[in-house]
């Protein structure tokens, strides 16, 4: 979700009437607003609006040779001055389609109005009564916030000055696309990492002094009218300057790894232990069992006494076998 901000010099009715009509009426590109004068007028098949249409159809047929154009029609007191001016990143071919979507739009939505500027996302078409060729101007913008908080609030507007100090003064009317500067950069903090892409943009028209001053008023209203936002942007009549974020996602933690397992204990053979001898066997005969022939005890005799008994019963045996 978004907010815009419009900052206007004459009464705001009539802009937000043609820019909400603007808006019906079309779909792509991306149409912003569009102002319209209503303190200038002409008349119906005038020649202004003769040399207007005329000028309106040559922006159309230059925008497939770049990315900025300028033209002048007709005659003073009914001179008309006109440009168009295509964001630096996109391409020729959405430029050429924004510019015959924008100077169609300009001309149906301001139907008699000298002075009129329409701002799409992707360009923006102008056409006036009054020279505005390497004039400095800032009015009417345009300011287009998210409501949704920067990352790292507390060190956010620190780093967005930094970068837009650094994209100003690299501004250059040698580049490729003529005062355009665009940049991405992660930026790693303690408090977290995002993507911050940026980028700055002036009118060819303007010296690198004017341009200069130009993007410094916009990003001093851009940085100061709505908080710390995650994305801004601000159209001027010759600048514009643009701001997005994108937080990165912390990996989620990798799950932790079971503690390695205790190695099984090893097998020692059995310690030496002292031989101790084995306990005697011991036969312990049942006492006391009764017998058939009549009851007896058996008791467990030593060697030496069983044959000192053996001797005496043969010695007894003998002298029984004398006497007979």
């Amino acid at each position: 979700m978004a907010r815009i901000i419009i900052t206007l010099t004459i009464p705001l009715f009539y802009f937000f009437f043609f820019s909400l009509l603007s808006h019906q009426t079309m779909s792509q590109p991306d149409h912003i607003f569009t102002v319209c004068n209503p303190t200038n007028n002409f008349t119906q098949t005038s020649s202004y609006e003769t040399n207007r249409d005329t000028l309106l159809a040559s922006l159309r047929e230059s925008s497939s040779l770049g990315h900025y154009s300028n033209a002048t029609e007709g005659l003073s007191p009914d001179t008309v001055h006109g440009m168009f001016l295509c964001r630096g990143d996109i391409t020729t071919a959405s430029c050429v389609d924004c510019v015959q979507t924008a100077t169609t739009e300009i001309a149906s939505n301001c139907t008699l109005n000298k002075r009129a500027v329409i701002y799409y996302d992707e360009c923006m078409v102008r056409y006036s009564n009054v020279s505005f060729s390497s004039e400095l101007e800032i009015v009417p913008s345009i300011t287009i916030y998210s409501l949704r908080s920067a990352p790292n609030p507390t060190r956010f507007n620190q780093t967005l000055t930094e970068k837009f100090s650094e994209l100003i003064f690299n501004v250059s009317s040698s580049s490729l696309v003529p005062y355009f500067v665009e940049d991405q950069e992660r930026v790693t903090q303690s408090e977290g990492s995002y993507d911050l892409d940026t980028m700055v943009q002036c009118s060819p028209d303007l010296d690198i002094f004017n341009c200069t001053v130009c993007l410094r008023v916009a990003f001093f209203r851009i940085s100061t009218c709505c908080g710390l936002p995650s994305y801004a942007k601000i159209f001027t009549p010759k600048c514009l300057l643009r701001f997005q974020t994108s937080v990165l996602l912390s990996p989620p933690p990798s799950p932790s790894a079971p503690p390695p397992r205790s190695p099984p204990p090893k097998s020692s053979p059995p310690s030496s232990l002292p031989q101790t001898p084995s306990p005697p066997l011991v036969f312990t005969p049942p006492q006391n069992v009764p017998n058939p022939s009549g009851s007896f005890s058996f008791n467990v005799l030593k060697g030496n006494v069983i044959f000192r008994r053996i001797v005496v019963t043969m010695t007894a045996l003998v002298f029984a076998l004398v006497d007979l």
